[in-house]
């Protein structure tokens, strides 16, 4: 059968302009000069007829007609690499990318024992924010290329509704408070919550808040303090960064039970208070449909929900078992990732 089809490289300059909503961002990313990107959308539109791109002083939007395009043209391409990967030797590649504090303070330690596994399977980690979902998170707002890489998928903080995906939930978050022992003797020492009013509370602005609440609010109301000032303290914009603040003996943070057990039990965190807040959203892991079949992308998802379970056998993690909403994912706190 012929296809009548536009020029490959149109396309793909489209997809990247339209999922970065930036010709420099697209050019960087097909390593070509934003005038390249700018001329092969424009030889697309040419071919469509219809205008793709309304062209604003600072920025790009999508028309219509490019808004319902987008979805089909990744779904295509996403197939395509499916096609292609059916070839491929067994074992291959597999690419990962992972919320930042999932990826150095949980998965990393533990990818050893998937290396040693499987070691037919060249695993490839990257981390990144855009891991953490924003408000109805869709496929065309998830910064995966299927054509860059024999696979990809990614572990993800939110609610684990992500269009086009399949996703499993694989770690269940609690909040707990934790702070440098330092904080715990002293001028003021930290003894009730009603003492943090003389420390500083650290916020991590890349957790989603849940639904009119913070996560300082929730905490301190659990823990009986409310007249604490649940909105006074420094902000980070990274989950590592405030943990980090918080080694520092800079304040005191919520964090993610589950990634900060290894601190806690080396004496480099305390945690004071036998007060934790779950959250509605949580880690999962994310498959592009095409590629779920794929045997190094069951490989890995078997690995790593297995890990999960053993781990929360040991009390490490809370089991995505038992959690009933897990089928769906994870969600952020405010637009980021625990991590």
């Amino acid at each position: 059968m012929a296809y009548r089809l536009p020029p490959f490289p149109a396309l793909r300059a489209f997809e990247a302009a339209a999922r970065s909503l930036s010709f420099k961002a697209a050019a960087e990313e097909l390593h070509v000069t934003p005038a390249a990107i700018s001329q092969q959308v424009k030889s697309l539109e040419d071919y469509l007829g219809v205008r793709l791109f309304v062209r604003q002083t600072r920025r790009i939007v999508l028309t219509p007609e490019a808004t319902a395009m987008l979805p089909k043209l990744q779904e295509a391409f996403e197939c395509l690499a499916a096609a292609i990967g059916t070839t491929r030797r067994p074992g291959g590649t597999l690419t990962v990318s992972a919320a930042p504090n999932f990826a150095v303070r949980w998965l990393l330690p533990r990818l050893p024992e998937f290396s040693s596994a499987h070691p037919q399977i060249d695993l490839r980690l990257s981390s990144s924010r855009n891991a953490i979902d924003a408000p109805m998170a869709t496929a065309a707002a998830v910064n995966l290329d299927p054509l860059a890489s024999d696979s990809e998928v990614s572990i993800r903080f939110g609610s684990g509704a992500l269009q086009g995906h399949r996703c499993d939930a694989v770690l269940a978050p609690r909040y707990t408070l934790v702070c440098s022992p330092a904080l715990l003797t002293g001028k003021r020492p930290l003894r009730t919550p009603a003492d943090l009013r003389w420390h500083r509370l650290i916020h991590d602005d890349s957790v989603p808040d849940e639904p009119g609440k913070s996560g300082w609010e929730a905490w301190l109301e659990a823990a009986g303090a409310q007249e604490v000032d649940a909105a006074r303290g420094p902000r980070f914009g990274n989950t590592t960064l405030a943990i980090e603040a918080a080694l520092g003996a800079q304040g005191v943070v919520l964090a993610l039970r589950q990634l900060v057990s290894a601190d806690v039990a080396a004496g480099r965190l305390a945690t004071p208070f036998d007060v934790e807040v779950s959250s509605r959203y949580y880690y999962y892991l994310a498959i592009p449909e095409a590629i779920a079949g794929r045997a190094v992308v069951q490989t890995f998802r078997t690995w790593l929900l297995e890990a999960a379970v053993e781990h929360a056998s040991r009390g490490d993690l809370a089991s995505p078992a038992a959690e009933p909403q897990a089928q769906a994912s994870e969600q952020p706190e405010k637009n980021a990732e625990a991590g």
